[in-house]
């Protein structure tokens, strides 16, 4: 599956057109939340999550949108209030797995986004299947774009060949919208890999070191654009910039520097996403089989004197890429139980030592061996090498 992603071109009015179907679907979903938590009191509990919030979205079709005072709900598309529905579903199954926390009501200061679809095909008479492909958006190349449900829309960067999709996902980015959508379209994986296999320690100090003795880093650029960001908080620190609980306003400047703060942001999430997009990239081509430490992610962010190097060096950001990028690249991504010491043992006579993170060269204390090497090279090696009890698929 592949997905194209492009930059909106906007008037105001398509603008303010935007944010009234992202600030809907905010709604929905927030007003599902809240009905979903005051329903445990009262309701069976045995219920699953879906159940509930199927009964909750009748409860808001047949008497919430309704009411004369949400007569503005209805000029906009349909399925912008069930893709709402759809994404809490979604948000309690993966806090119902442990891979995140409870849901939290959505707020305008994290960006907009929705979601709209074609819901259906043509029927050529009653009673028989839909022609194919006919739920479908038909794409021409250019730099206009048809939404569902919407209008026409301009690009900024033009689509170069005929395409279809069902399902459009707007986001806003700062002040930058942006649509995207998946072409049923796959990918014929490599079949040979130069290097069989792979060790990938991921580090403070170098973003990943390998096994066969590449490097990658974060580019100083990030250093440059969070000192930047850093400096413009400073300097407007004593804007007005308003407080919803108190009921004040923010000024004028404040809203210029929410715009300006929210660029600066964006800058500095993606120099981190091309980078680490193209370090993964490079290791699904050259290796067939990746080894990656399970990183306790969390607990080391908790520790402030590492929150910020982990935080910036995108631990499980990386780890998620290597993994959906099995399936382009034909790889095999295993993690190495988190318990295994690959950076305290030496990667020649397997000799275990302590070892503090500031030692940065490990220095075998074994007597007879006395191997030297650099902390993450020889914790790369390690990983390459771990015995096979110690190694899952991810």
């Amino acid at each position: 599956m592949y997905a194209i992603k492009r930059e909106l071109k906007l008037n105001k009015v398509e603008t303010s057109l935007l944010r009234g179907n992202a600030g809907f679907k905010r709604w929905v979903y927030n007003y599902g939340l809240d009905v979903v938590k005051a329903s445990w009191d009262f309701v069976d509990i045995q219920a699953s999550d879906s159940k509930r919030i199927d009964a909750i979205k009748k409860v808001f079709t047949q008497i919430t949108m309704q009411k004369p005072e949400n007569a503005w709900m209805k000029k906009y598309p349909s399925t912008v209030y069930q893709s709402a529905f759809i994404d809490l579903k979604k948000a309690f199954a993966r806090w119902r797995e442990g891979k995140s926390s409870f849901p939290v009501n959505k707020s305008k200061k994290k960006g907009d986004s929705f979601t709209v679809y074609k819901t259906a095909g043509v029927y050529p008479e009653k009673g028989k299947p839909p022609i194919p492909f006919t739920n479908r958006v038909v794409i021409n190349p250019g730099k206009r774009i048809k939404l569902p449900g919407l209008k026409e829309f301009r690009l900024k960067e033009r689509i170069n060949f005929h395409c279809s999709s069902q399902t459009f996902t707007v986001s806003r980015t700062a002040d930058k919208w942006f649509v995207s959508f998946v072409l049923d379209a796959e990918k014929v994986p490599p079949v040979i890999h130069p290097i069989e296999k792979i060790g990938v320690d991921l580090g403070v100090k170098a973003l990943a070191t390998c096994s066969d003795g590449s490097k990658y880093d974060m580019p100083v650029t990030t250093k440059k654009a969070k000192t930047k960001l850093g400096k413009l908080q400073w300097r407007n620190r004593d804007k007005i910039l308003g407080s919803k609980k108190l009921k004040i306003e923010p000024s004028k400047n404040a809203c210029k520097f929410y715009v300006i703060a929210a660029r600066q942001h964006a800058r500095v999430a993606n120099i981190r996403q091309d980078t680490t997009q193209k370090m993964t990239t490079d290791l699904s081509r050259k290796a067939y089989t990746i080894r990656i430490e399970d990183l306790n992610v969390s607990g080391m962010i908790a520790n402030h004197k590492l929150a910020n190097a982990v935080s910036n060096n995108c631990f499980y950001e990386i780890r998620r890429q290597l993994i959906y990028k099995q399936a382009h690249y034909g790889t095999k991504v295993e993690l190495v139980d988190r318990w295994y010491p690959s950076s305290k043992k030496c990667s020649r006579c397997n000799h275990v030592q302590p070892m503090k993170l500031s030692e940065r060269v490990f220095q075998c204390q074994n007597p007879q061996c006395g191997h030297i090497q650099d902390r993450d090279e020889n914790a790369a090696v390690n990983l390459e090498f771990a015995p096979p009890d110690k190694v899952r698929l991810a």
